[in-house]
């Protein structure tokens, strides 16, 4: 059983309202924070990105569908790979039925991934998922916006992922864009995150912040070495406190 100290219900009140005040605290913080993301100066955005999409070319104004916002989730599926990213996947998986309830907030939702878009219909039809997904594989979006890079780029050793604050250790790393289009068509790039800045973005990890073992990644090779690919975790009979002492 985990040790743990046990109390009474007062008690537990007690600490659980002292907890309460630390938590106000953060959020008001996160208010702060985020009106100083929203007055972030922008950059125009002058190339003009064509992705393959599964009924043909889209333009990034395309990709808006009619919206000022749009979100763009970069995920890692190299056009050699056979499957995204296993991680990317998890975060995925929780914002594919989002799309709708940012629709109705003027905001509209894509995945732009490397790989051809055949791949990327097989394995979104694999997992079941509904948002559009196009590929950059013929433009430079992915390295305009750091999320890919040249082997020459890693061997020269000069840290460019999130805003040279991460070494490289690899071809293609996560993150998220956000773009603003204006009623006259201007697009101008607003927002990027990488890192550690887009774990806020996914509610599994949110759920398990809650709980008492958290996310309980403690002693593994990495942090997400126990992530699966949704379809490939093997049924497990549910544990007991025992197994954890």
């Amino acid at each position: 059983m985990l040790q743990h100290q046990i109390v009474s219900r007062e008690q537990w009140l007690v600490a659980r309202k002292a907890h309460l005040a630390h938590e106000k605290e953060l959020s008001q913080a996160r208010e702060r924070l985020v009106a100083e993301r929203r007055a972030l100066p922008w950059v125009k955005v002058d190339k003009n990105y064509v992705f393959d999409g599964p009924n043909g070319k889209v333009t990034l104004g395309d990709l808006f569908k009619g919206r000022p916002q749009l979100v763009v989730q970069h995920v890692m599926f190299t056009p050699d790979w056979e499957a995204a990213c296993k991680s990317c996947s998890f975060w995925v998986d929780g914002f594919d039925r989002m799309v709708p309830h940012l629709a109705a907030r003027d905001t509209s939702m894509v995945a732009i991934s490397l790989a051809p878009v055949t791949k990327l219909e097989a394995f979104k039809a694999r997992m079941g998922w509904s948002f559009d997904w196009v590929s950059s594989g013929h433009n430079g979006f992915n390295y305009d916006y750091e999320v890919s890079f040249t082997q020459a780029q890693i061997d020269k050793g000069v840290p460019r992922y999130n805003f040279g604050a991460t070494p490289f250790y690899g071809p293609e790393l996560p993150g998220i864009s956000v773009f603003y289009r204006t009623e006259a068509g201007e697009i101008f790039h607003t927002y990027s995150c990488f890192a550690r800045g887009i774990d806020m973005m996914n509610a599994a990890y949110q759920y398990l912040d809650l709980t008492p073992l958290g996310r309980h990644e403690d002693g593994l090779p990495y942090p997400m070495d126990w992530v699966r690919l949704r379809d490939e975790y093997q049924p497990q009979a549910a544990k007991g406190a025992c197994c954890h002492g």
